[in-house]
């Protein structure tokens, strides 16, 4: 049997408690340790996931030889210099997504993955969620024929805390679409046709409570098909059940909707009407994400999010910013 990778979390927060708890179902393939800065805070994740190590700061991770790989669970700000350490150490790396506030350290973190030949994978879970691998195969059939329009809708009432780190854009690389809209940027580029023009609207920012981040923001784009599309992101409206939202895909032959986290899409198009629920166990793409890390790291392959992939994302998401 091929030995378990072993991966160690640099940063104990949210996202690694969200990774750690998808990964309990890989074991004993995948197994985890855990580094922070606060070594009870590491050694607390270490019992609470049956870790194999806790580390009290991450260059002792990286150097550790029980480690295989990182992932890079920290704000962005410090993103590359911790990919690079590991790189230059031998280990692979998943880096969070956004993975780089700028075009030129995704530059810099491909020199780094060629020089040290290992593999480096973007945290961009939804690229691997069943809705998305749903929606890319339907678009592939013709389910609606030729697209006309995409509508992306992501709203919900979720402001951060006053101490939260995303509220500074040193370390988050920009506002709140930025962190956290750029997953469906990926989505709505991710399904087929690409991507190729895109304009960015902000609406008036309010700056009042907690939350100092502009948290809403709408873009229109053009894709290689000439379907045009609209994505509309924000983190201060309320929402159904404090999320719940719908997305849709309008075809010459039909329409494909879904809502957006991806419970349930309804194809009405070619045939007969099909209600497609993509899947549960593992709504969110993770598991299928660690999946392709493992298989990577194994010489099967480059990962599908690699990082050119990622790098696409960032050329949109810069054109995003440069045209407000």
């Amino acid at each position: 049997m091929p030995a378990p990778l072993r991966l160690a979390f640099l940063g104990c927060g949210f996202i690694t408690r969200v990774h750690s708890r998808h990964l309990r179902s890989l074991r004993p393939d995948v197994t985890c340790a855990y580094a922070s800065s606060d070594r009870a805070r590491a050694a607390a994740y270490r019992a609470r996931y049956a870790g194999f190590a806790s580390f009290g700061d991450y260059r002792a991770a990286i150097a550790d030889p029980r480690v295989d790989a990182v992932v890079i669970a920290v704000p962005p700000r410090f993103h590359l210099s911790l990919a690079s350490e590991a790189l230059a150490a031998g280990k692979h790396v998943l880096v969070e997504k956004p993975a780089f506030p700028r075009m030129a350290d995704y530059e810099a973190a491909v020199a780094a993955r060629d020089a040290a030949g290992r593999v480096v994978i973007v945290g961009e879970n939804d690229h691997y969620k069943p809705l998305a691998v749903r929606l890319r195969a339907l678009l592939a059939e013709g389910a609606i024929g030729d697209m006309v329009f995409a509508q992306f809708t992501t709203i919900a009432h979720r402001l951060k805390t006053a101490d939260d780190w995303r509220n500074d854009e040193a370390m988050a690389g920009g506002d709140a679409f930025f962190e956290e809209g750029i997953h469906w940027l990926h989505m709505a580029g991710s399904l087929g046709p690409a991507i190729t023009s895109v304009q960015g609207y902000r609406p008036a920012a309010s700056h009042d409570g907690a939350d100092r981040r502009a948290k809403s923001m709408m873009i229109a784009f053009r894709y290689d098909n000439d379907a045009v599309g609209a994505l509309f992101y924000s983190r201060e409206i309320p929402s159904l059940f404090r999320g719940l939202r719908v997305s849709k895909l309008y075809g010459r032959e039909g329409v494909i909707t879904f809502e957006s986290n991806g419970l349930a899409l309804l194809a009405r198009g070619r045939g007969l009407p099909r209600l497609i629920f993509p899947g549960f166990t593992d709504i969110r793409g993770y598991k299928a994400m660690y999946r392709d890390f493992a298989r990577a790291i194994a010489g099967g392959g480059p990962p599908a999010m690699s990082l050119e992939r990622a790098m696409d994302d960032q050329r949109l998401m810069d054109q995003v910013y440069a045209t407000l």
